[in-house]
């Protein structure tokens, strides 16, 4: 069963991955928990309770999306990030909101899916197997009666070690010779299902995806299969098989009614850059003219409604709706009220001190140190730094923030790679070596353009 997390547990996992952020990450662990408090209660109480979406107010770089993200990935729920910039109101060419709703439910269906796969596959591999070695060994023709005493052909005689005459299987030697890889380059014969159309595109504002209609597929179900026979590899062959009598252990439609389910309980959706769209009644025209119009269509998914999609209708009531911007050419009051309503927990993220940066590099499970180090161990050079060192790309990455824009962890990215570009380059070349970034290492690499505004502009 899968586990519930407490909001102190919540926490403590969201801080392996993201320093700092302490209201942001404490109102996404109560969201989630509320979930399983709601869970609990009697069902007509149930759909009474909706949930408290929350509204993410600070820079990029500071950790909204990852908060996000690994909450998601904790609760093992759907998720997806959109960014309301690329929505349009309905009847301008682009994208719709509904549409995130069905990106959500196509996720939550690959997930689903991924997960059926990996419960099947161990039994879908023996099957594979099984065929593969009857490509390799097709059936002998029946035997006369007078050739029944002979040697049967799936036997082969062989000498052991101890000198005596043994008898062996040929169909478990291949299998053993399949297993070790000696076979996989071996050509076979295997009849393939062809298509049975041709691609076929629809041109028109809104395609048959956002109508949640999967044309090519519907199409292709009205035509009967076309197999052809053609040459591959053992290792091709194989691969093809396996997908194959995966797809005869999955239940596609029961994975649809699951992660239907699933999207309507437990989804996810993170909704960046909210603050592009806010705005009233546009003072002229131009390509924000459709900006309050993106709100009012986003206000029925996010106060509760029905969206079709390709797998039935989807209620959004109780899908939890994170937004994030840094608002600071407009402000959260700026979205329409109704929009504003629909997001009453607000917090606050705070731009990164140096401290913080620090941590950034040392404490968190992907931390880039780590991640450096592992991809250099790869050359066989082993990579340190001293405790100077990271003091000093911390200060250059918060330096730089302040003086050029504010991009929060992002910078650390810039920097590093920048400091790092020299070594990763030459480590080919260096298997075996041990090198230490020193604090003077780093100033080297980073004064000369620190000094230079120009130049740091493009390149820090």
């Amino acid at each position: 069963m899968k586990h519930i997390f407490t909001p102190k547990e919540t926490i403590a996992f969201l801080d392996q991955y993201i320093i700092g952020q302490k209201e942001a990450k404490k109102a996404v662990a109560i969201a989630l928990r509320n979930r399983w408090r709601r869970k609990q209660l009697p069902e007509e109480l149930q759909a009474e309770i909706l949930p408290k979406n929350i509204l993410m107010i600070g820079p990029t770089g500071v950790g909204k999306t990852e908060i996000a993200r690994r909450l998601a990935q904790m609760a093992d729920a759907p998720f997806i990030k959109v960014e309301a910039s690329k929505f349009t109101e309905v009847g301008y060419v682009g994208r719709d909101v509904e549409s995130m709703i069905r990106d959500l439910v196509r996720q939550a269906v690959s997930d689903l899916k991924e997960e059926k796969r990996r419960e099947v596959e161990e039994r879908a591999r023996q099957t594979a197997e099984n065929k593969v070695l009857d490509l390799l060994l097709p059936a002998s023709p029946p035997r006369l009666p007078e050739e029944e005493e002979e040697t049967p052909e799936e036997e082969v005689l062989e000498a052991g070690e101890n000198g005596k005459v043994r008898f062996q299987n040929t169909r478990e030697r291949f299998r053993e010779m399949f297993r070790s890889g000696k076979l996989d380059d071996k050509e076979v014969e295997y009849q393939i299902q062809a298509p049975a159309l041709p691609q076929v595109g629809v041109l028109s504002n809104v395609s048959m995806e956002e109508m949640g209609i999967d044309f090519q597929e519907m199409l292709s179900g009205l035509m009967p299969k076309k197999k052809k026979r053609s040459k591959m590899k053992v290792r091709d062959a194989y691969e093809k098989i396996l997908d194959e009598e995966i797809e005869k252990l999955i239940d596609t439609d029961a994975i649809a009614v699951e992660a239907k389910k699933r999207v309507e309980e437990a989804g996810i959706i993170f909704i960046d850059e909210i603050d592009k769209i806010a705005g009233r009644e546009s003072k002229g025209a131009g390509p924000d003219v459709s900006r309050e119009g993106v709100q009012r269509d986003l206000l029925p998914i996010v106060e509760g409604s029905s969206v079709y999609t390709k797998y039935g209708f989807v209620k959004t009531d109780h899908i939890l709706f994170i937004a994030a911007g840094a608002f600071t050419v407009s402000k959260p009051s700026d979205l329409i009220p109704e929009l504003q309503g629909r997001f009453p927990i607000r917090v606050e993220l705070q731009s990164l001190s140096e401290e913080e940066f620090v941590r950034i590099l040392q404490e968190p499970k992907n931390s880039l140190i780590r991640q450096y180090s592992a991809l250099l161990e790869t050359e066989g050079v082993t990579l340190t730094f001293s405790l100077d060192a990271i003091t000093r790309l911390s200060h250059f990455a918060h330096r730089l923030n302040s003086e050029v824009e504010e991009i929060g962890a992002r910078r650390l990215y810039t920097v590093m790679e920048h400091v790092l570009s020299d070594i990763s380059f030459e480590a080919s070349e260096k298997a075996g070596s041990r090198i230490e970034i020193t604090a003077d290492y780093v100033d080297e690499k980073v004064l000369p353009l620190i000094g230079d505004t120009d130049l740091n502009a493009f390149i820090l």
